[in-house]
């Protein structure tokens, strides 16, 4: 793609989601979504391959309908109470709508079925957009009409999210749909806490966007799409295979690394507000997630081939992409744990 075309695409994409970021008027919030939409699907062909083009159809007509059922929330609420602004209460029947609507757009169970097709489909450039910036405008609202939402359908898919998340992530040895349905199960942790405690939501967001970014930046600085391709890495990137190790277990949770401060704090609260039942079920099976995670690191950084690399001519070529913010990002995402006080009075 030439960069003046790529420069258009990329603001239209950031103003879209800065629109809906800054709007309270149901209108400019739909219209930032469209607009975000439309100029993504460039940006998942950027291959232009019959597989990429696939995937972007199919983010399309999900995305296409999810925008159709927002509409009609927006516009029962608007025969109902006159109001087009976001934040006066909903009717509950607007408000169920918007909410599905919105868990179309995030990839949440039982809508989660195109998250892992388009992101195989795609490049991982593509793939790390569509994992990570695409997420911050459906929760923004989802964060702002947290107080009408439902809590029990916002606990059903949440649950659901996270058992599809785990569950559906065991059998692959795609880096890419692994980190799809590692994106199911992140949002199932986020929606489940919304309706008590939205500011953890946006907390969650946060570390799981640092995550996310620093271990696609990884395989692409390794060109590894697939866990047997990955596994070769350690006779190149030795640094980048035990990288890859602590991301892929602070993703997972583990309690060391950054990635379990949005796993405690969300329990903690959802125990404050008398739920005991629920959180049990969240933490049992983001066990399902450890495990996949745990065993593509033992694929990658815990085994040998039978043979070293004598040879003086090296099979794989060094890498000569450059990942700027890669240092930062893998900081973040695995020793921020220190700074859990902070964060909870910032909350």
């Amino acid at each position: 793609m030439k960069p003046p075309i790529l420069i258009i695409i990329m603001s239209t994409i950031i103003s879209g989601t800065i629109m809906v970021l800054m709007s309270t008027h149901w209108l400019m919030t739909w219209i930032g979504f469209e607009m975000n939409m439309l100029a993504v699907i460039p940006i998942l062909m950027k291959n232009f391959t019959p597989r990429s083009m696939e995937a972007a159809t199919k983010y399309f007509l999900t995305q296409a309908t999810a925008s159709m059922i927002l509409m009609l929330g927006i516009t029962t609420n608007l025969l109902l109470t006159g109001q087009w602004t976001m934040l006066n209460n909903q009717n509950q029947i607007a408000s169920s709508m918007m909410t599905i609507a919105l868990a179309m757009k995030l990839g949440l169970s039982p809508f989660h079925f195109w998250v892992p097709e388009v992101a195989q489909g795609v490049p991982l450039s593509s793939g790390m957009i569509l994992l990570t910036w695409q997420k911050i405008a459906p929760l923004s609202v989802l964060y702002q009409i947290s107080p009408s939402i439902n809590p029990n359908l916002l606990a059903m898919m949440a649950i659901m999210s996270i058992l599809v998340g785990g569950w559906g992530g065991l059998n692959q040895t795609q880096l890419r749909k692994i980190l799809a349905y590692s994106s199911i199960a992140h949002m199932g942790w986020m929606t489940a806490v919304t309706a008590y405690n939205p500011d953890l939501t946006s907390l969650n967001l946060m570390m799981y966007i640092m995550m996310t970014l620093s271990t696609f930046m990884l395989f692409m600085y390794s060109s590894s799409t697939t866990a047997s391709s990955l596994s070769h890495t350690w006779n190149k990137f030795p640094l980048i295979t035990s990288l890859t190790l602590t991301l892929m277990m602070s993703l997972g949770g583990l309690p060391p690394l950054s990635g379990f401060i949005p796993k405690w704090m969300i329990i903690q609260e959802l125990t404050k507000n008398d739920m005991i039942i629920m959180p049990t079920l969240m933490a049992m099976m983001a066990l399902l997630s450890l495990f996949f995670y745990m065993r593509l690191t033992y694929a990658t950084a815990l085994t040998l081939f039978p043979t070293t690399n004598n040879m003086k001519m090296k099979w794989q070529f060094e890498s000569t992409k450059k990942m700027i913010l890669l240092s930062p990002t893998i900081v973040i995402s695995t020793m921020m744990l220190p700074l859990t006080p902070m964060m909870s009075i910032l909350n």
